[in-house]
């Protein structure tokens, strides 16, 4: 079994989710008392938020290498970014160590395009919807032709993210204002959707949508173990 390197914190109400879907998947494939290898470094969120808010990507970025290069010297021999918006500087940690960088895009994407999916919508952050480096990835690698909500609806699915879903406050009235952005999304074409938020999950499922949702927190996890387990008997 090979060592999972998680780089989390952001939030821990995700990280904690990921070390849960990790090791049940682990112990469901090898069976007994197995549990996975894993090494998780936990950032200060708020830390991270700050940095986002004031456009320092470039602190953000190097936070994000430092934190991938001691991963390695653990021991980690892969690496995972545990939110969807630190993507943005995926290829920059990818390159600053020997390690793979298993990116939660190909993850989301893989799973999308396998279920016949073409045209979906995605719902993050701001900077994921609003960014290319989340789309185009989703587009250019995938062929899938990704849909955002409306200015409002955006401004609204990134105020719950940090408002409430980062410091666990989960409300049936954002809920709703999810259930009514998702359906807009439906009506403009969509055939699925990307929780593209880590802390999504903890919101909707399955029954707040008329199509499929693909939660990046579960495609993420489930391919970590894929890799932790290449080539055993699992």
């Amino acid at each position: 079994m090979r060592t999972i390197g998680l780089i989390g914190g952001m939030s821990w109400e995700s990280s904690a989710h990921y070390y849960r879907i990790i090791n049940q998947a682990v112990r469901a494939r090898l069976g007994g008392g197995h549990s996975a290898r894993c090494l998780l470094l936990s950032v200060d969120f708020a830390e991270i938020a700050a940095g986002q808010a004031a456009g320092d990507w470039d602190g953000l970025t190097a936070t994000m290498i430092d934190a991938a290069r001691r991963l390695e010297r653990g021991g980690a021999e892969m690496v995972l970014i545990c939110t969807n918006t630190m993507h943005l500087m995926a290829d920059e940690v990818a390159a600053s160590v020997a390690i793979p960088l298993l990116h939660i895009g190909d993850a989301a994407g893989a799973a999308i395009v396998a279920a016949g999916h073409r045209r979906v919508g995605l719902l993050g952050t701001a900077f994921t919807m609003e960014r290319d480096f989340y789309r185009g990835r989703l587009a250019d690698r995938f062929g899938l032709d990704v849909i955002v909500p409306e200015a409002e609806d955006r401004a609204e699915v990134h105020r719950i993210i940090y408002d409430e879903l980062v410091q666990g406050q989960v409300s049936a009235a954002s809920r709703e204002v999810y259930r009514g952005v998702i359906a807009r999304l439906v009506d403009h074409g969509a055939e699925a959707i990307i929780l593209g938020c880590t802390e999504i999950m903890l919101l909707v499922g399955a029954a707040d949508s008329a199509v499929p949702l693909f939660d990046t927190t579960d495609l993420h996890a489930l391919a970590a173990v894929d890799a932790a387990l290449a080539g055993s008997a699992a």
